[in-house]
């Protein structure tokens, strides 16, 4: 009998969010037929090394059998043995009966299990560096289009000095390029627990060839090679050392944070009218506010994030407490917690790309922000043009103090618009510099070497940075999101 799926609790993270290629990369085909290929892998090895009773034919049926999975027979057996390897050792000898008794031969269960694991977190943060690469892509395309577009400036949210819209993103940029550095850093060193033995010494491979230490080793590099590793952990015990698990999760959490930040910032943006995440034509924004258009996905960003961050305090808390050459009290923990871990970094890029793919700025609400602002901040530039003209600084710095506080009297008290320029206009002490109101008001003098710091970041940080990336680039496709 069937059971309705939608009878029990599924998580959102594979039934609602992940993207099929990483839902599929922690999926029990990917694991179990990564079991099978380390099985494989060690099988050969130990007959290349000369090891007796490995057949040709038997390698031939393990090979034509490493998809071939039959779950009824695998979960009939685990149930009656209550071990899952040894329920997988079962399943595969029934269908390479030739290799059934030397599959897993010399091995622990932490061969597969913790090798297997190896793999698929090295091919998860692959799939996370080419979408994090395609992120990057996108939000540099958005800094250099928006370069030299005046924005006002904030620091503690209160309106500071200008800058522009580009060079606000390449603040974004600049921290998911260390998210890149530490993702990469962490997947390039990722090793192979290799073949250790039960309790890391190896003793079983050493009793199978009869005390030949050179050949122990060899089995050692030719398994990890065969499993596409360049190096194995040099000592382990049962398990590889689970710090591994904090310095491949750690650039995860981090990345989080940056995520949390540019999408917070999008929301603030988006509520002041500036910039707003893509908003589909049918979309709806409230179930009562018809004219809401909620920034969603920047706040599903935020949401995911925030479990992303702490999602490292598990593996950290693991580490810790691993006693001796093993314990088993880490197995239920990361078969939850690492996984969740790339799944959500993976829906948070996905979501992230769909939102910079789609930004939209518009230009005339901020130039009404900045126009509403900018007199208070030329007031120096004033000051400075009626020196110029031979005026006295402090008697000028005087008018203008005069002036700006009744200005800003009509906006907090009254509600009004700032018209310190008018007021500034009509006073006769400024009659001398009068015709050059509006150059000194022009918001392109105001935004420093914003657009030539733009252009330098990509040309030196951004561009070498995604160079080695371009075949992912060119293949991109736009990010498609799960409702």
């Amino acid at each position: 009998m069937s059971i309705d799926p939608n009878s029990k609790y599924q998580s959102p993270l594979t039934s609602r969010y992940a993207s099929p290629e990483m839902a599929a990369n922690f999926s029990n085909n990917k694991r179990f037929g990564t079991w099978r290929r380390l099985w494989y892998n060690l099988a050969l090895a130990e007959k290349q090394l000369g090891l007796p009773g490995i057949t040709s034919s038997a390698l031939t049926q393990m090979e034509s059998n490493l998809d071939n999975i039959d779950y009824e027979v695998a979960n009939a057996e685990e149930k009656r043995r209550r071990h899952d390897v040894m329920a997988h050792v079962h399943a595969f000898g029934v269908v390479a009966p030739d290799a059934a008794g030397i599959i897993h031969l010399g091995a622990t269960s932490c061969f597969v299990t913790d090798n297997a694991d190896l793999i698929i977190f090295r091919d998860a943060m692959d799939l996370l560096i080419d979408k994090l690469v395609c992120v990057i892509s996108d939000l540099s395309l958005f800094a250099e289009r928006y370069r030299d577009l005046p924005t006002l400036g904030f620091t503690h949210f209160q309106p500071a000095q200008l800058t522009t819209v580009g060079k606000r993103a390449t603040l974004w940029i600049q921290e998911l390029l260390w998210d890149l550095r530490n993702m990469k850093r962490a997947r390039d060193d990722l090793g192979f627990r290799g073949v250790k033995g039960t309790t890391g010494t190896q003793a079983s491979f050493l009793s199978l060839f009869e005390g030949d230490h050179d050949k122990v080793e060899q089995l050692d590099q030719l398994v990890t090679e065969l499993s596409g590793f360049k190096e194995c952990y040099p000592v382990c015990g049962q398990t590889y050392s689970r710090k591994i698990d904090v310095d491949f999760l750690s650039p995860l959490s981090s990345f989080g944070a940056t995520a949390h930040r540019i999408a917070t910032d999008i929301r603030l943006l988006a509520n002041l009218k500036e910039i707003e995440e893509p908003f589909e034509k049918d979309q709806i924004g409230s179930s009562a506010m018809a004219y809401k258009r909620n920034p969603m996905r920047s706040e599903r960003i935020c949401s995911l994030s925030r479990h992303l961050m702490v999602l490292i305090g598990d593996v950290l808390q693991t580490a810790s407490v691993q006693w001796l050459e093993r314990t088993l009290d880490d197995s239920a923990n990361r078969r939850i917690s690492i996984p969740e871990a790339f799944l959500t970094a993976d829906i948070v890029l996905t979501t992230l790309q769909n939102v910079v793919e789609g930004l939209v700025v518009y230009p005339q609400v901020i130039n009404r922000r900045i126009r509403s602002e900018l007199p208070f901040m030329a007031t120096e530039n004033f000051i400075m043009a009626v020196v110029k003209k031979g005026g006295d600084r402090q008697e000028c710095h005087e008018q203008i103090r005069v002036l700006s506080h009744e200005a800003a009297a009509v906006v907090k008290g009254e509600g009004g618009e700032n018209d310190l320029i008018e007021r500034v206009r009509r006073t006769e002490y400024f009659a001398p510099i009068r015709d050059e109101l509006e150059a000194l008001l022009d918001p392109s003098t105001f935004i420093g070497r914003a657009p030539q710091q733009v252009d330098r970041f990509i040309s030196d940080y951004v561009n070498p940075a995604l160079a080695p990336y371009a075949s992912v680039i060119a293949a991109k496709k736009p990010a498609e999101l799960s409702v």
